[in-house]
């Protein structure tokens, strides 16, 4: 027997008996089934994929998708453009420096001049790619290869014209956007042709840069002004905003860009609705390769909760943005 005297008096023991269970089949005679018929499931037949049909062209590949998971959600993103563009409500882009130096620039032109962009949002890495494109048909360094001896970011005319214009704009009382649309424009490069930026400025579409200082590698030229590129984005954001504040029944696409473009989307859209803006019927989308905290939270869920609906589009640009395009034409 234990002595409890050796034991200090704070501890207390509790004694139970050991309960050891038998093996013991279950009893499976009483179970309760149903008719399947009278279930309610989430695959069903008439939202199977269908034999695609050689030469039936775009539509008919996205019609035999099945209407269900990502197949579902195609086909909403690509009805929700539709629908916007023929009840003249907005389609904005937004667009990470990815989409840009991966050659999708003639697409969204295309969709420009058929009136499926309303205004465009990006970084200052997508404007970077885009001037170096119009102006000498190539972009994106190989950041490895140039770090090491020092010649990463330091192409002259990249930080020379860039950071002129931006300086030059914002002096005006331009946007960021404004200012190098404008320069691209009025300079006429020549390969102007395949510039995001170019086709904006030729077809009256807004641009807005939303930048982080020190991000960029025109940041890293002497003719850099923190207060043009400051005060010139800070201008864009608020042009951002009245943009985002006239989605009602509209589009919003985040493609991209993983941090900087869904958390300035989040804030243009709470000072919409600290202005009572409706975002009745809002559709956001975030196209990327993988999903990740800010894209899914910022553009996808949040800003649609009890007013619209978000979708997530999970694929390499340089494949979904082409088919995405395709399917927004092939009515």
């Amino acid at each position: 027997m234990l002595d409890r005297r050796s034991h200090p008096p704070s501890v207390i023991f509790v004694y139970a008996l050991l309960v050891k269970f038998s093996y013991e089949d279950f009893d499976l005679s009483g179970v309760r089934t149903y008719p399947l018929a009278s279930r309610k499931s989430k695959a069903s037949r008439a939202d199977f994929a269908s034999p695609y049909r050689p030469g039936g062209g775009v539509g008919a590949l996205i019609g035999s998708m099945p209407s269900m998971l990502a197949g579902a959600d195609f086909k909403a993103v690509v009805a929700a453009i539709r629908d916007a563009h023929r009840a003249g409500r907005g389609i904005v882009w937004g667009l990470g420096a990815h989409v840009i130096k991966t050659g999708l620039s003639p697409i969204l032109i295309d969709l420009m001049d058929r009136g499926f962009v309303s205004a465009i949002a990006t970084n200052g890495a997508a404007v970077i790619h885009d001037f170096e494109v119009a102006l000498s048909g190539a972009t994106s360094e190989d950041v490895d290869e140039a770090l090491g001896p020092g010649r990463f970011g330091m192409a002259e005319e990249t930080g020379r014209q860039l950071n002129a214009a931006i300086n030059d704009g914002v002096a005006r009382g331009l946007g960021l956007g404004q200012s190098v649309t404008g320069y691209l424009h009025s300079a006429t490069p020549p390969h102007a042709a395949v510039s995001v930026l170019a086709a904006a400025a030729r077809l009256d579409v807004p641009v807005t840069v939303h930048v982080g200082i020190g991000t960029d590698i025109i940041h890293m030229h002497r003719d850099a002004s923190g207060a043009a590129i400051g005060e010139g984005s800070l201008r864009d954001f608020r042009y951002f905003v009245s943009n985002v504040a006239r989605l009602e029944r509209g589009v919003y696409l985040n493609c991209g860009s993983a941090v900087v473009l869904p958390e300035v989307f989040l804030k243009a859209v709470a000072l919409a609705r600290n202005q009572g803006r409706s975002l009745d019927g809002l559709t956001t989308v975030n196209l990327d390769f993988m999903r990740l905290y800010r894209p899914q939270t910022n553009v996808v869920s949040r800003p649609v909760a009890g007013v619209g609906h978000g979708y997530s589009l999970t694929g390499h640009h340089e494949i979904m943005i082409p088919l995405l395009a395709a399917a927004i034409l092939d009515a």
